[in-house]
């Protein structure tokens, strides 16, 4: 091992960049994952952010650090032998440029038989795995792909306040703050604020975290989660909206399959297909079609779990579509903003929609009410106090365009698109009703 004070010659190489490089010096520098002696040969993984590769000594007898110390490897790039089309490293020189400490609390590439639990108690360090450093890097394209499909769009990215007066959608699931000495909120959504600002610029979106107080401890809810909102304006309805969001996924999944193909062979997932018009259904008629198909009868307001399992594998099996809207939702089961859309069967519905991909929400949606005294009486009829949306409900008496929007939770889309059972594994550092570390 030479010497940390050494001065490099050659500029530095990313592992993402080795593949057309056979037969050239090489500079890598990044932190070792594993590492063993077998017989006179020294087997090294190095990963760097942006992959990962073997480094291969023979007869160097290098002083191996730990696992996950930082390094930098001189060697040559050559075909690896037992894997098509991949390359490693011959290893001519490592330098150690930091050194850990100790041995990692687990090993990093054995996480696949570690405890869910464990793996979040040590979030910090297992993050680094291969595979859950992939899940977030697929996310961030999605991330990237929601910017880019509506910023060509003509949408403008804006930033609402995550303190509030009041909630978007009541309730009780709500944070409390002290603001100074007066009672605030951790915002649930910023759709009060993504409305108003239709009215500046039309057509606006928001990537930011929201925060939900429910009471739940499940494998498909957060308590604070990334929301990918979206708003128009000048919409003739729903429908309007529901285009839109088709157009939105066609371009996030297509960037993943351009920019992720190692971390999506990695994870051995196979993305959707996002049809031209994604197949769509009144809830009622869903609710109706479950029991028929499945023998599942649906209680409550809503479609439950099992519920949108099962619309979600008919849907698969009946049209080919991974997605399917949810429409007509009842007025009990949406906000109060949500615009009505008269009665079906006697009930009050809504132009509010749900998006279930593989049988599970990953959206949720809808036209909104425009008219300043419907909104008044909307306010009134849900038990609302009008003071607290007093600077939201402003802004209908000066023309507000109709309008409607949606948002995608980025952690339940990554988890599905991956087939990941457990949400909190799709975000680096989680938060559910009893995590608060690390």
């Amino acid at each position: 091992m030479t010497s940390p004070h050494d001065t490099p010659t050659l500029p530095r190489t990313f592992i993402r960049d080795l593949a057309p490089m056979t037969g050239q010096e090489v500079r890598l520098r990044g932190q070792i994952l594993s590492r063993r002696d077998l017989g006179g040969l020294q087997f090294v993984t190095l990963r760097d952010g942006s992959g990962a590769v073997q480094c291969v000594s023979d007869g160097l007898g290098l002083d191996l650090p730990l696992p996950e110390s930082s390094v930098e490897i001189l060697g040559t790039v050559a075909p690896h032998p037992k894997q098509a089309g991949e390359v490693e490293v011959r290893m001519q020189a490592m330098r150690l440029i930091s050194a850990a400490a100790e041995a990692t609390p687990v090993e990093l590439p054995k996480l696949s038989r570690v405890h869910p639990d464990t793996l979040l108690n040590h979030r910090a360090v297992t993050v680094r795995g291969l595979k859950e450093r992939a899940v977030l890097r697929v996310q961030a394209e999605l991330l990237a792909g929601f910017r880019e499909a509506l910023s060509g769009m003509g949408f403008t990215e804006i930033s609402t306040p995550k303190i509030v007066e009041a909630g978007a959608e009541g309730g009780a699931n709500l944070f409390s703050v002290d603001y100074f000495g007066e009672p605030a909120y951790l915002a649930q959504s910023p759709q009060l604020y993504k409305q108003m600002m239709v009215g500046a610029f039309e057509r606006v979106f928001e990537v930011a975290p929201v925060f939900r107080g429910e009471q739940h401890n499940t494998s498909r809810h957060l308590t604070e989660y990334l929301s990918l909102d979206a708003e128009l304006g000048f919409i003739d309805s729903e429908e309007d909206v529901m285009d839109v969001e088709t157009e939105v996924l066609r371009v996030m999944l297509a960037r993943v399959a351009e920019r992720c193909g190692p971390e999506l062979k990695l994870l051995e997932a196979t993305l959707p297909q996002v049809p031209d018009r994604i197949p769509r259904i009144p809830l009622l008629e869903a609710r109706a079609l479950v029991e028929r198909e499945f023998g599942h009868a649906v209680g409550g307001k809503d479609l439950d779990p099992e519920g949108e399992r099962l619309l979600g594998e008919y849907f698969i099996r009946e049209h080919g579509s991974d997605f399917v809207f949810v429409t007509q939702f009842p007025q009990a089961a949406r906000p109060f903003y949500t615009h009505p859309a008269g009665e079906v069967d006697g009930v009050p519905v809504t132009r509010g929609f749900d998006l279930l991909l593989r049988g599970l929400e990953i959206t949720s949606g809808g036209q909104r009410i425009h008219d300043p005294e419907m909104l008044r009486r909307s306010i009134e009829a849900y038990g609302l106090n009008p003071e607290t949306l007093r600077g939201y409900a402003e802004v209908f008496r000066y023309g507000m365009p109709p309008h409607g929007g949606f948002a995608i939770g980025a952690e339940r889309l990554t988890a599905l698109l991956l087939g990941i059972s457990n949400v909190r594994m799709a975000r680096a550092f989680p938060r559910d009703r009893t995590r608060l570390q690390p």
